[in-house]
């Protein structure tokens, strides 16, 4: 098996085109299998990591920056702001997140969560200094609407300051707002979109079937929202089942490949808590969709952004090719 390669937005850097997340680390993963899980997905070819100080109350971070140790050089590492947004609480959190991973700089910092009334003044500002410093190779966002993000790269570039390259959205056959506005401007611009959530809590992942009881010690019986969710896209979740069978592949498999094949798509997040789940998805990680597959699991969930229009607006907001 072969991990595809993708340019990280129109920086020149090269990634892998999967992301490995590791908000388990530390949680339902244990230290010793966190790192076995990283060494093995390095070796496979999957050189872009993604964490966070607020996953494990920072203990994650912790366990990637040993499983870094030697191997530094061969990773993208990014992680994101866990304290506030001020100039103070962004530069103190990457000086903190650059102490437990170990490092002198990570390769992109990210503002994990928009705030009411930010100041992107402050926060431009201070982004670029962690540039300058040479602290942060990047900068990126999550979860930005996208007129917050048009706007903070705006005035970043009207100032001559690093300007956010990339964004962290939610994106699955479910939750795919980010059709509209985002993912064209992302096109457009040239900013990767590192998705997050590709199997929707585990709804699209096989974990969990329409009309069965949910698993007991499953992430399902703690979150009402996938009996909800499951109650409420059966219809689709059952289509995808049907596909997968249909090519001898899990459930997952066809599920990420959907999110992987959207025009705009950088590399999606992938989060294992199991080495043996890591090497299921490095098997099957070249299968493809064609395009009439792919629309038609997009019909069965019928969960695209719905607005009433009696012309070609709604048409047009989710256009990919409007300029040159």
């Amino acid at each position: 098996m072969t991990i595809a390669r993708a340019q990280f937005a129109d920086t020149g850097v090269e990634i892998s085109s999967l992301c490995l997340g590791t908000m388990m680390f530390g949680d339902r993963t244990g230290a010793d299998e966190s790192t076995q899980i990283m060494h093995r997905a390095l070796d496979a070819g999957i050189d872009f990591w993604d964490t966070a100080p607020m996953y494990t109350a920072t203990e994650t971070e912790r366990i990637v920056g040993s499983a870094l140790v030697g191997r530094r050089d061969r990773v993208f590492l990014a992680t994101k702001v866990h304290k506030g947004i001020t100039y103070d609480d962004i530069t103190s959190s990457c000086d903190e997140s650059l102490d437990r991973l170990r490092t002198d700089h990570v390769d992109l910092l990210q503002i994990h969560w928009p705030k009411k009334q930010m100041a992107l003044e402050e926060i431009t500002r201070a982004l670029d200094d962690l540039v300058q410093a040479g602290k942060v190779r990047f900068a990126g966002c999550s979860n930005f609407p996208t007129w917050v993000l048009a706007v903070a790269r705006d005035l970043a570039g009207q100032k001559g300051r690093a300007r956010f390259v990339s964004h962290q959205p939610p994106y699955n056959l479910i939750e795919r707002g980010i059709e509209v506005e985002l993912l064209p401007m992302c096109l457009h611009q040239k900013i990767a979109v590192i998705p997050y959530r590709p199997m929707c809590m585990g709804i699209l992942s096989g974990k969990y079937r329409p009309g069965v009881p949910i698993p007991e010690d499953s992430r399902g019986q703690k979150d009402d929202r996938v009996g909800k969710m499951l109650d409420r896209f059966g219809p689709g979740v059952t289509a995808l089942f049907e596909m997968a069978e249909a090519h001898n592949v899990a459930p997952a498999t066809v599920s990420l490949a959907w999110v992987r094949s959207q025009a705009g798509i950088t590399a999606p997040i992938v989060g294992v808590s199991r080495v043996d789940q890591l090497e299921n998805l490095l098997i099957e990680s070249s299968f493809e969709l064609s395009e009439d597959q792919r629309a038609e699991l997009s019909k069965a969930f019928d969960s695209q952004v719905l607005e009433t229009g009696l012309g070609d607006f709604p048409r047009w907001r989710r256009r990919t090719d409007v300029l040159a």
